[in-house]
């Protein structure tokens, strides 16, 4: 986390925009079967393991990580950075009420937010109009609470046209925020268990991503774990 924060305000002060993603064992999975989806990973500037399942991947392939960066830890690591540094935000996604809601929560922290909108704008204009709008607000920082892939096509597409020096992906964390969904308790955080908790609490939603999606991320780590025993290469 400290290493993460750290790049992040480097790569805010060197005048370029940037990527930020998480990755967690469903998005691994989209990875090795998507050439698209592995490209868009690949270069953003920070990639951080939201999943305590792919760390002990890491682990288990023999490319440790350190440790597990959750989307929304990263998330308030760096709206308490930016409180200190003076930095502006930009929140985009979720429903009107969320964001009005994690808005008032941002500047009360004494964060300067530049804009915020809700993650339904394609009723009303472009995705290049949204990302037109934020360029307006010339916002330090973007933080998007969208769903994947929506959120990682959206920023790579639109990156340059936002013109912000970070865009940060924090996915359900505007949710947690505003105290419409609850996150697991520390110690199944721990156990590597909060896609446990989250498919209980929606588990039409999550059924396929979860049971589905962790079965293949099983499957793709033990078939690279076999290849890297007889030598072969990485997936």
């Amino acid at each position: 986390m400290d290493e993460s924060i750290a790049r992040a305000l480097e790569l805010i002060e060197d005048g370029r925009v940037h990527q930020h993603v998480v990755v967690n064992a469903a998005k691994i999975v989209a990875a090795v079967e998507s050439d698209s989806v592995r490209e868009t990973i690949s270069n953003c500037a920070i990639i951080n393991a939201d999943g305590q399942s792919v760390v002990w991947a890491s682990r288990l392939l023999g490319q440790p990580l350190p440790e597990r960066v959750a989307g929304i830890d990263f998330m308030d690591r760096l709206l308490s950075a930016a409180a200190k540094k003076s930095l502006s935000v930009y929140l985009l996604g979720a429903s009107s009420d969320v964001v009005t809601e994690v808005e008032k929560q941002v500047r009360a922290r004494g964060v300067t937010v530049a804009g915020f909108h809700d993650g339904f704008w394609r009723s009303q204009f472009s995705d290049e109009q949204m990302a037109e709008k934020i360029r307006e607000a010339a916002p330090d920082l973007v933080f998007v609470a969208l769903p994947s892939p929506f959120k990682e096509n959206f920023l790579r597409d639109y990156l340059e046209v936002m013109n912000a020096r970070l865009c940060v992906g924090v996915g359900g964390s505007f949710d947690v925020l505003a105290g419409v969904t609850t996150r697991a308790p520390i110690f199944m955080q721990k156990l590597g268990l909060e896609w446990l908790f989250r498919l209980a609490q929606e588990p039409k939603r999550m059924f396929k991503r979860y049971l589905i999606g962790n079965s293949m991320f099983v499957f793709y780590v033990l078939r690279s774990y076999a290849q890297r025993v007889r030598g072969a290469r990485w997936l």
